[in-house]
């Protein structure tokens, strides 16, 4: 496999104006990166992201779209380095491919929108089906990962200028973290690799954005029974989330936050 120079952080030279006088200091910024997602030699999708966790990023985005169902169904990520950005060459299974073609779009894709180029409304709206049980929270889980999170995000830490996604185990213990420009891209990185992983899905995820309709389609579609927001929710994502039995949480801070949906498996204790 292409080893990858960490391209996620640059150094620039700025002009800061700070009590009442300017100079000049080191500023660390984070990159966006054009990512090609190939699928058997034919591309698919091309996305801006953080060039780190690739390989988590593709299985998590075949995940959420549908392309691929299981782990298995995807055979290798192979990562090349181009001149102008990097391709992720995904080898799937024949049958996932035959159907990829049948719907294949081509996205334009960008930090703030996770619908860009769907072709109809039938692409662009993928529900997610019911979740198969629905799991119950403690409060205190969800005030324990929101103080956890914080700790892990080591590119926002640096920059001011990522999301994060976050998996929490039913005890509030934050096991997981992927970091992104995009807030679908990080969500994307975590659902991959938590499906590496393998195990099981009785904890949750928190964002560090708003909670809009694919955040909540890609937390369903991965079999997790709750997600938490730092932001608000759109109306819509509310609407999907009480339809496939999902809990939405948002405007989540230690001392307070909002049930969305599915409010009865919050428990106060």
């Amino acid at each position: 496999m292409t080893k990858i120079l960490d391209v996620s952080l640059s150094t620039f030279e700025v002009t800061e104006w700070q009590l009442g006088k300017l100079k000049k200091s080191q500023d660390c910024l984070a990159e966006e990166t054009p990512v090609a997602l190939i699928y058997n030699g034919v591309s698919h999708a091309v996305m801006l992201a953080t060039a780190q966790d690739l390989e988590d990023f593709a299985l998590g985005f075949s995940l959420s779209e549908g392309i691929v169902q299981n782990v298995s169904e995807l055979y290798s990520v192979e990562v090349q380095v181009q001149e102008n950005g990097i391709e992720l060459h995904c080898d799937i299974a024949s049958e996932r491919f035959t159907q990829l073609k049948e719907r294949r779009r081509t996205l334009a894709g960008k930090t703030g929108c996770g619908l860009c180029g769907a072709e109809n409304l039938a692409q662009a709206m993928h529900y997610p089906v019911p979740l198969k049980m629905q799991k119950k929270f403690e409060v205190a889980s969800i005030t324990l990962g929101l103080q956890g999170i914080q700790s892990q995000q080591k590119l926002q830490q640096k920059t001011g200028a990522t999301h994060a996604s976050a998996y929490v185990q039913a005890d509030g213990t934050v096991s997981l973290v992927r970091e992104d420009v995009g807030r679908h891209n990080a969500l994307d990185k975590l659902v991959g690799a938590l499906a590496k992983q393998g195990g099981d899905k009785t904890g949750f995820i928190i964002t560090t954005s708003r909670a809009s309709f694919e955040m909540v389609q890609k937390t369903a579609s991965a079999g997790i029974s709750m997600l938490v927001a730092v932001s608000a929710p759109t109306g819509l994502a509310v609407r999907v989330a009480e339809q496939c039995g999902l809990s939405l949480v948002g405007f989540a801070r230690e001392n307070r936050f909002v049930v969305y949906s599915h409010a009865e498996n919050i428990i106060n204790e």
